[in-house]
């Protein structure tokens, strides 16, 4: 136990804290007070109009209360900046649905009257639509709750932007198509299913004759407003603000719309039906938990993905950061907080959330003046809201959507940039608008998994060859400098080896070499396995009877199943380079400490390198040179004077650059093994260069090393593995060359100490 691990916890726990003890009175207090004014002033008439879409009446003090509360407890628990909480109009619209299960009659018809609410078969149906919901609620941010406290947040690590974008983009059409209602003042049921939204266009296009061309003219009147607005700033502080039109658009309509009557529908009609008392908080009622359980685990994800996706929008615009666990929990607390009010399951409300970012708000504070005023004025001056004809609102909510549908406009850069975001985007972007919020979630996210399982288990192989005086290795086709050396070929991998793509490499491998894995048959299975039984055979040859309790022996293991022969006898075309290119060091015989060992000192019978490590002879040599001297043990030096062009020779050692290989499954050690048994078989060495050490240790965990596949074809770089390569094969007059070049190397040092 420490303090400072105690107050980690606790700023984790309620994120307020990080932003209360860190705030900026002076230059953030005018933000967020006129961020919460705009943001409030909103929320009252927006809370009204949910009742139209939900289709069930719920008495406004309970609806305010219930959104106060989640919006405190959001700004308490949420690590967001600038997510207003409130009711989303497509899930309530998905909650409406989950009540026809009950065959409830919808309360909210075109004949409904106050005189409904005094039937007891009606009040009785009532009630136990209000209980449904609250559990379908409850139930919602139990799921989140646990969800949280079990970390499964971070799935939305996966989760790359253009898919946010996309859904955002199809989620903001969803919401337009619902403003309909309000725009042409029709009310129609909405579609719920498979391609629901285009169901709904084509009602709203049937109904449209019957449209109300008053709300319709406020609707356009309101968004020529809102769109002359984007042309006016505010500055504050050397910081623009974006002036307050919803704010004033709000108050002068109001006014405008009590004293005046315009011809377009209200919430007033809506309002006047609903017994104007609070309903208690009750517990919820699980007793159709099996009914239930599916639809709010969807209602889970949706909710808690929307809000998730519009805080990392904001998020990444504002350079800041939010924590994916802790918004589960704070999204689950706000949920099981509204059901005790006997409301909907609330998310991230996309228009109050970008009044207040584009408002200038900058904490939370913004958010709890909002949802302190809205309360303050809903239980005071309600009734005067209630006159709002309802297009004027739409037009605010569509107005706040058209940001989301800008994406549209980066569609052909990224199909310019990366082809598979463009697939992602395009695929869940079509999911979301046909499908829904929730299945097309679904797709959205499986597609993403294969697309990124594929992309990391593609198998990209490249074969090097090396730049003349130098000791970099580059890709023979992207390269004209890079040569290949005379007897070895250089395969570099690129990605992860395991069971998904080991078969490719198998075939790449094999492609390059000019061969072909040839089924061994059973006299060369019976020559492998004979000498892994003769000792077994030994121990057996006095019949001694064993015990069935005796543990059984183990089966003998086998190198190899299958060997290399030449696919075609041609000559290779390529252009190999000399064997003189390559002059592994200017100071003797022997490596320098460039050429490092990974594995034991003693050398393998199979694969013998004869190579030593000098690190203070050579630490000595370096020291004598001068400082402008071009001359490393490590680099390739090239004759000038005179290159001798050799017929080309076999390849006599394959070297596999593992530098970008982050791990290699069981399968693909055990396949890597087999593989260099098989090239060993025939006469060619296979060594190992830039493995990483977790690598080294997956090889040990998969019992990867035997008396043939040592620790010895293991090198530190690349140009070690070639050193050795060439040191082993090397000529007799080329060793004769560099013995007297090592010979010569004494002198030269003394005369230059002499002359300096």
């Amino acid at each position: 136990f420490s303090w400072g691990r105690f107050r980690k916890v606790i700023f984790k726990m309620f994120p307020v804290l990080n932003w209360l003890f860190s705030y900026r009175f002076r230059e953030w207090i005018l933000r967020d007070l006129h961020a919460g004014l705009s943001v409030g002033m909103f929320q009252v008439p927006q809370g009204l109009l949910g009742v139209w879409l939900t289709r069930l009446p719920l008495p406004n003090i309970n609806g305010f209360l219930s959104a106060f509360c989640c919006s405190m407890m959001y700004v308490i628990f949420g690590t967001s900046h600038h997510i207003s909480i409130g009711s989303f109009s497509i899930i309530n619209l998905v909650v409406t649905n989950i009540l026809k299960t009950l065959n409830f009659n919808q309360t909210l018809s075109s004949n409904g009257s106050l005189g409904n609410f005094s039937d007891p078969t009606f009040m009785k149906d009532y009630m136990e639509a209000l209980t449904f919901t609250a559990s379908v609620t409850f139930l919602t941010g139990i799921i989140q709750l646990l969800l949280g406290c079990f970390c499964l947040g971070f799935v939305i690590t996966y989760v790359p932007k253009t898919l946010i974008d996309a859904y955002l983009t199809a989620a903001a059409l969803h919401v337009i198509v619902s403003q309909f209602t309000f725009i042409f003042d029709v009310m129609l049921d909405f579609h719920k299913g498979p391609l629901g939204i285009f169901y709904n266009l084509f009602h709203f296009f049937l109904v449209l004759p019957k449209a109300n061309a008053t709300s319709i003219l406020l609707f356009l009147l309101s968004m020529a407003a809102l769109r002359i607005n984007v042309y006016i700033m505010i500055t504050y502080k050397h910081s623009p603000i974006a002036f307050p039109m919803e704010l004033l658009l709000i108050i002068t309509v109001t006014i405008i719309s009590n004293c005046i009557h315009l011809h377009a529908e209200s919430s007033s009609a809506v309002v006047s039906m609903i017994p104007q008392r609070f309903l208690p908080p009750t517990p919820p009622d699980l007793s159709n938990l099996s009914k239930i359980i599916l639809h709010a685990f969807s209602l889970a994800t949706v909710s808690y993905f929307l809000l998730v996706f519009v805080g990392e929008r904001y998020a990444s615009l504002h350079n800041y950061s939010i924590a994916s666990n802790q918004e589960l929990i704070a999204v689950g607390l706000c949920n099981i907080c509204s059901s005790f009010f006997k409301s909907f399951v609330v998310s991230c409300a996309i228009s109050g959330t970008v009044i207040q970012e584009k408002t200038g708000g900058r904490t939370q504070l913004a958010a709890a003046i909002g949802a302190s005023m809205m309360l303050v004025i809903a239980l005071k001056l309600g009734q005067f809201f209630q006159a709002i004809p309802n297009g004027i609102l739409s037009a605010i909510v569509v107005f706040n959507m058209l940001p989301f549908l800008q994406k549209f406009l980066d569609i052909p850069i990224l199909w310019r940039r990366d082809k598979y975001h463009f697939v992602i985007w395009l695929v869940t972007f079509a999911a979301v608008l046909c499908f829904g919020l929730d299945v097309g979630l679904v797709i959205a996210m499986g597609l993403t998994f294969f697309i990124i399982t594929i992309r990391s288990h593609r198998m990209k192989m490249v074969v090097l060859g090396q730049i003349p005086n130098m000791n970099i290795y580059r890709s023979l086709s992207v390269y004209r400098a890079a040569r290949e050396i005379e007897g070895i070929k250089i395969f570099q991998c690129c990605s992860s080896i395991s069971f998904a793509n080991m078969n490719h490499f198998k075939t790449y491998l094999l492609h390059k070499m000019d061969m072909k894995a040839v089924p061994l048959d059973e006299s060369e299975m019976r020559a492998l396995i004979s000498p892994s039984l003769s000792d077994t055979a030994v121990e057996r040859k006095d019949l001694k009877c064993s015990c069935l309790c005796d543990p059984p022996l183990s089966p003998p293991r086998i190198p190899y199943t299958e060997k290399l022969v030449k696919r075609r006898h041609a000559d290779s075309n390529s252009t190999s380079s000399s064997v003189n290119l390559v002059h592994w060091s200017k100071y003797g015989h022997k490596l320098s400490s460039r050429t490092l060992l990974v594995g034991a000192a003693k050398a393998s019978p199979g694969f013998n390198m004869g190579v030593t490590t000098e690190k203070k002879e050579d630490e000595g040599r370096r020291a004598s040179l001068p400082p402008g001297s071009a001359i490393d043990n490590s680099s390739v030096q090239l004759d000038q004077e005179e290159q001798p062009v050799y017929l080309p020779c076999p390849v006599h050692t394959i070297i596999l650059d593992f530098s970008m290989v982050q791990f290699v499954d069981l399968i693909g050690s055990e396949l890597l093994r087999q593989i260099i048994h098989m090239f060993h078989d025939i006469g060619i060495a296979v060594l190992v260069a830039g493995c990483h050490s977790s690598v080294i240790a997956d090889f040990e965990k998969n019992d990867f090393f035997d008396s043939c596949v040592t620790k010895e074809r293991f090198f530190l770089t690349l140009h070690d593995a070639v050193l050795a390569a060439l040191d082993k094969h090397q000529k007799p007059d080329e060793l004769e060359r560099a013995a007297e070049e090592s010979a010569e190397e004494p002198l030269a040092e003394q005369q230059k100490v002499e002359y300096l």
